[in-house]
């Protein structure tokens, strides 16, 4: 018998999850490209959605998230009462693996997939079950090829974090065939917004007409990472049990204000997709080349692979990025030692980064 409390044995067996620097060791002002946060803030409207907030601080807010969950049907065509919202997507993720994953339970997850999945299927007592990607895409043979009688959930980040790649839509609906009816199919649309290829598919269609799946969103990508908002679209069985988990008050009165406000500026998600789509294009061709490769990226960020024996590494790169104020993602807790995570920022700050890494002769 152990002399104190002892957590259940997934537990221990997490890798704590560790978020991107936000400072750089130097004197000057820093500028922060480690977390793929919004490149041109807050929606206006949402910022105002806040004012006199004040006044309301001694109420509950809204158990269900209505205002919310009205406007983000309204604004993407769901239906209202198939709609669930969490802080943010990472309690959405951790309310599906506490309610449909348990001992003896396996999930798939993808070679370079979000390190959330992991850490939410060992910390329900499940096993992870890692398919290997193909040149750093998700393989959908290989996702339903480590498909046993033990699986019950399977995850996609689509786009992907952090290599930015995706599957369309076609893709997609190939995975979902693949699956047993008893596994649940999670899309973590977490970039959507910011996704230009005309075959990408968020899942809704797959979502209206299956049990199995369910598609995860957030806010924090598009200007509310502060305020930690993430969503979920699925079938009314899903929303129920995860309901009945949730905390009664998880959402905040200024989340659901802003979350509200932003999700129906749909001028300014324009803006930062177009802004986006502009400077990751730019900023891809810069520094693509014989020492550096870009992958195509559909998210807010580029995922750049270093060829130590042409140039310089990942890690000297970091360094010396650092050393000028601008902090980007060392990707080694992904399995990947030789690259960098860099979010799609300021065209000024797309500008030194490229100044900055050509100047070291690494292309």
């Amino acid at each position: 018998m152990s002399d104190c409390p002892v957590p259940k044995s997934g537990v221990m067996k997490i890798a704590p999850y560790v978020p991107g620097k936000s400072q750089a060791p130097v004197a000057f002002e820093t500028i922060k490209l480690s977390s793929n946060e919004s490149p041109l803030g807050a929606s206006p409207k949402a910022i105002a959605a806040l004012e006199g907030l004040g006044k309301k601080l001694a109420s509950y807010p809204d158990a269900s998230s209505s205002g919310l969950r009205n406007a983000l049907a309204q604004v993407h065509g769901l239906k209202a009462g198939r709609l669930i919202v969490g802080a943010g997507s990472d309690e959405i993720l951790h309310l599906l693996a506490h309610a449909y994953l348990g001992a003896g339970d396996e999930a798939i997850i993808s070679q370079y997939g979000f390190l959330m999945y992991p850490i939410v299927t060992l910390g329900a007592g499940a096993t992870p079950v890692v398919a290997s990607d193909r040149d750093y895409v998700v393989d959908v043979d290989a996702m339903l090829g480590a498909v046993t009688r033990a699986t019950k959930m399977v995850f996609l980040a689509n786009p992907n974090n952090p290599t930015g790649t995706y599957l369309n839509g076609d893709e997609l609906k190939r995975l979902h065939q693949g699956l047993p009816k008893n596994v649940l199919l999670v899309v973590d649309c977490a970039y959507a917004e910011y996704v230009t290829a005309m075959d990408y598919s968020v899942g809704v269609d797959l979502v209206e007409a299956h049990e199995n799946v369910v598609m995860v969103r957030t806010f924090s990508k598009m200007g509310l990472a502060a305020l930690r908002i993430g969503w979920m679209y699925g079938p009314e069985k899903i929303v129920d049990a995860l309901n009945r988990l949730r905390d009664p008050f998880n959402i905040n009165m200024a989340a659901q204000l802003a979350g509200e406000a932003a999700v129906r500026d749909i001028k300014f998600t324009r803006e930062l997709n177009i802004h986006n789509a502009k400077w990751r294009r730019w900023l891809s061709a810069e520094l693509n080349g014989n020492a550096i490769r870009v992958l195509p990226s559909q998210g807010n960020f580029i995922l750049v692979l270093f060829a130590q024996e042409q140039g310089m590494s990942a890690r000297q790169a970091n360094e010396i990025l650092l050393n000028q104020g601008i902090v980007v993602r060392e990707m080694g807790a992904y399995g990947l030692p030789d690259a960098l995570r860099i979010s799609i920022g300021s065209g000024a700050a797309m500008e030194k980064v490229a100044a900055i890494l050509k100047d070291q002769h690494i292309k």
